[in-house]
């Protein structure tokens, strides 16, 4: 196979789709999951072979080697649908050299509104997926020495937000679980960070009037919302960096928090 091969989940649309055509650019393997809209999944995999077909690695026999790239619909707060997912992705590329867990929902309300469903919606999506695939994708990282985890924050997982608190919490763990993580997996030379995104253009801020979007956007030193692609570009340094580059929160916020 072609370059190493990473795994990236809500990658149907935004950050996920970005970092997916991120790492298809460099000629890896792609396996990409979203919950349920399979046609914009299907999307990203055509757009995702356009580019690992355009310019093939050469392989050790001097041969033009395309990478692949595998799609899988499901929940991935669910370990059930996360172990199908590994285990197809195995099963076609051999391993995982990199998760990305990128899945994430947002509740816009107050808390005393917010039913016990919805609760548990956004932890399972937010954080009980980075822990499924991260689960399932350590052992063999640990055997091969070698890895990368990157889970896709926010910044109000550090300073939290007003009606979005359950969304906060959901972050704030994962930037516990992050820094925990990567103390665990120091030792066998696995690279645990995480990237606490700030305003990013994306259909998760399009609710946004406009007036909103420029009151937002006079906050931000920078001017400017940030783009999935420049989230996907911080995903892929990452995963490049120096070996002593871990367990590190990183703001991606144009200077905002």
């Amino acid at each position: 196979m072609s370059g190493k091969t990473v795994l990236v989940t809500g990658a149907s649309r935004g950050i996920g789709k970005a970092i997916a055509l991120r790492f298809a650019r460099e000629h890896d393997n792609v396996a990409i999951s979203c919950l349920k809209n399979e046609s914009r999944l299907a999307e990203t995999k055509a757009e995702v072979e356009r580019l690992q077909n355009a310019h093939p690695a050469p392989s050790a026999a001097g041969k033009d080697t395309p990478a692949g790239c595998l799609a899988y619909v499901g929940d991935m707060g669910d370990m059930a649908c996360c172990q199908e997912f590994f285990s197809q992705a195995q099963q076609r590329f051999d391993h995982i050299d990199i998760l990305v867990n990128n899945a994430g929902i947002s509740y816009i309300g107050l808390l005393q509104d917010m039913s016990c469903e919805d609760w548990d919606r956004i932890i399972r999506t937010n954080l009980t997926a980075a822990f499924c695939l991260s689960k399932l994708v350590i052992p063999g990282m640990v055997r091969r020495q070698a890895g990368h985890i990157i889970n896709i924050s926010s910044v109000w997982g550090n300073v939290g937000a007003s009606c979005e608190t359950a969304y906060s919490a959901s972050k704030g763990a994962l930037n516990a679980f992050t820094r925990a993580l990567a103390k665990e997996l120091a030792p066998s030379h696995i690279q645990v960070n995480a990237i606490a995104c700030g305003a990013i253009d994306t259909e998760m801020n399009r609710f946004l009037s406009p007036e909103e979007l420029a009151a937002l956007t006079d906050q931000i030193p920078a001017g400017r919302l940030g783009t999935p692609e420049e989230t996907a570009d911080l995903v892929w340094q990452l995963t490049h960096s120096n070996s002593y580059l871990t367990g590190q929160v990183i703001g991606l916020d144009g200077g905002w928090i």
